[in-house]
């Protein structure tokens, strides 16, 4: 009973800690808008570049439109991916709602360099999105509806998300002109990729895959120079119906040179495969010391 009370602490803590990161998120998505890119008439993508034309068109806070326009978002979000996920969400627009409403007239740390605006707005923006995201919550409604749309066309989700922003880029324009839209295009897509880096981690992770004449002493010599562990299974030749016994091995980014050392010194023929992977858990994927 009480390892069961204490398991039941432990998970609250953590979904307090994940809320609290989610929380950071918005005020950090908050703060890049209203200090660097709204000042300098750059939008954003998404519900959020929507609501910044509405408040610029009808002058209603635009904390408040963010709020109003993510309602069926969330909703969407409840139905389709989860009620956790409507949670953190719900905190995470909201942190974001309030935090652009108490900076609303915040200094601008950035002015008239539109290069620094768009990329120190897009890597703060998504800074704060991609925190939010990766502790399981959402800080714009677009691509909720993106995955919904996705599920009845023959268009896959990337696809439809950047025809939606491209209609929300169309409309930015008629209130920041054109250069306004090609420049807040431009942040949202280095928002886009440092929410991939925030969510996946700098280094990552890669899988290789080797079918080898040399499968134990590859094994061994990977385990000697990376500290890295390798399961077997057995594979069949399509042709010739060999057996072999095929490698798998996952490793970080930066011991990916060193993995194909090993591979061309050990055999320069042999198959290999090599793919990303989003995220490594268990196992003994942990390194041993090499020194």
């Amino acid at each position: 009973m009480n390892a069961l009370k204490q398991h039941r602490k432990s998970s609250k803590q953590k979904l307090l800690f994940r809320g609290l990161l989610v929380i950071i998120g918005g005020i950090i998505a908050g703060y890049g808008l209203e200090t660097v890119l709204i000042p300098n008439s750059v939008s954003d993508g998404g519900v959020t570049g929507l609501s910044i034309v509405g408040s610029q068109l009808f002058g209603i806070p635009l904390g408040v439109l963010i709020a109003i326009i993510n309602l069926p978002f969330i909703w969407l979000g409840y139905q389709q991916i989860g009620k956790s996920f409507a949670i953190f969400s719900t905190i995470g627009i909201a942190s974001l709602a309030v935090s652009t409403t108490l900076m609303h007239h915040t200094p601008a740390i950035i002015e008239g360099d539109t290069l620094l605006v768009t990329v120190v707005g897009g890597v703060i923006l998504g800074f704060g999105m991609g925190l939010a995201l990766r502790n399981g919550g959402a800080l714009d409604g677009i691509d909720m509806l993106a995955v919904l749309l996705s599920r009845k066309s023959p268009f896959g989700t990337s696809d439809l998300i950047l025809f939606l922003n491209m209609f929300v880029f169309i409309v930015v324009s008629f209130v920041f002109g054109l250069q306004g839209a090609i420049l807040s295009a431009i942040a949202y897509f280095i928002a886009s990729k440092v929410i991939h880096v925030v969510e996946v981690g700098l280094s990552g992770s890669k899988a290789f895959e080797i079918i080898t004449n040399e499968p134990v002493l590859m094994v061994k010599t990977i385990r000697d120079r990376l500290g890295r562990s390798a399961t077997y299974k057995e594979v069949y030749g399509g042709y010739s119906h060999e057996k072999f016994k095929e490698i798998t091995c996952v490793i970080n980014r930066l011991e990916e040179s060193k993995m194909k050392e090993i591979i061309s010194e050990i055999d320069p023929d042999a198959f290999v495969r090599v793919y990303d992977v989003a995220e490594v858990k268990g196992g003994n994927f942990r390194k041993t010391n090499i020194h």
